[in-house]
């Protein structure tokens, strides 16, 4: 099974109030203990699990992503222009963690080969759960293997941070890609989702193309008809309509002409602008 991550850098008693599955799990990425069927979101879209050691702050992490789903779901339809499929989600400590910060995972770029999704907890803060299924879901819609590619995996990023109010602040890849002297992975795509350099390099582009008044929306579509081969340089030259050869040394001037350079993954503060009244409230609720 391949997997497409993010990260940053005994059987137990059944909690009170959780209602068993009428089916079996699906087989995670990973998880390998019990999953307890917490709920299904009202569509019927998002069935949630939940690793029943992690007590009642887990409990409610799965709670709370029930009752978000919908909302990230649709926000992501919008975002890509189509209607997703059913997906399960499990809850549990990924890596060890309960803040959020082991990340998220799943098996593919579609909704066939990646609908069962990895969540890490985050206990008492659970917008962060939120934005690590966007994470994932985003990439379900993104077919064929563009997840699993640089552009793709700062794109999911991307969706999860509109989504999430920027709940996953602290998974930083620009600042690494600016300190390591700032590759060029705008002429060339690099094919992993696992490397910082080249992620960030991402990250950083698509917040200087959000600056420039281009929606996410437009942006993620014209990266799925590009697919997994496609560069920034091409996406720059489909949205500018200027030739993707001027790219670089545009990004490169924006970039030389920030105050306060690259120190996080949105240098050219396009979340500013990227505000939806329905996700800040949400999120809010959910810290």
């Amino acid at each position: 099974m391949q997997h497409h991550r993010i990260q940053a850098t005994s059987r137990a008693q059944l909690p009170r109030g959780v209602r068993q599955a009428r089916s079996p799990a699906p087989r995670w990425p990973s998880y390998l203990g019990t999953s307890q069927f917490v709920e299904t979101s009202p569509s019927g879209r998002v069935t949630v699990y939940v690793d029943p050691t992690l007590g009642a702050p887990g409990l409610q992490n799965a709670r709370d992503l029930v009752g978000d789903a919908d909302r990230v779901g649709n926000a992501n339809d919008a975002i890509f222009g189509t209607t997703g499929g059913a997906v399960s989600v499990i809850i549990f400590a990924l890596g060890g963690a309960t803040d959020g910060t082991g990340g998220a995972d799943h098996g593919g770029c579609d909704y066939g080969t990646g609908n069962a999704i990895e969540v890490c907890a985050s206990f008492d803060n659970s917008a962060r759960v939120s934005a690590l299924f966007e994470a994932e879901l985003s990439e379900c819609s993104m077919g064929g293997n563009l997840c699993g590619v640089s552009t793709g995996e700062a794109l999911s990023r991307w969706c999860a941070a509109q989504i999430s109010n920027n709940a996953l602040s602290d998974f930083l890849t620009a600042p690494t890609w600016a300190q390591d002297g700032m590759p060029d992975f705008v002429n060339k795509t690099d094919p992993t989702d696992q490397n910082a350099d080249s992620t960030g390099c991402g990250m950083a582009f698509l917040s200087w193309m959000l600056s420039q008044g281009y929606s996410l929306n437009k942006i993620a579509q014209a990266m799925v008809a590009l697919g997994a081969v496609g560069t920034l340089a091409q996406l720059y030259a489909k949205l500018t309509s200027s030739p993707g050869s001027g790219a670089w040394s545009a990004f490169k001037a924006a970039l030389k002409a920030l105050r306060n350079g690259v120190t996080d993954d949105d240098p050219f503060g396009a979340l500013l602008n990227l505000s939806d009244p329905e996700s800040d409230l949400r999120c809010k609720a959910l810290r």
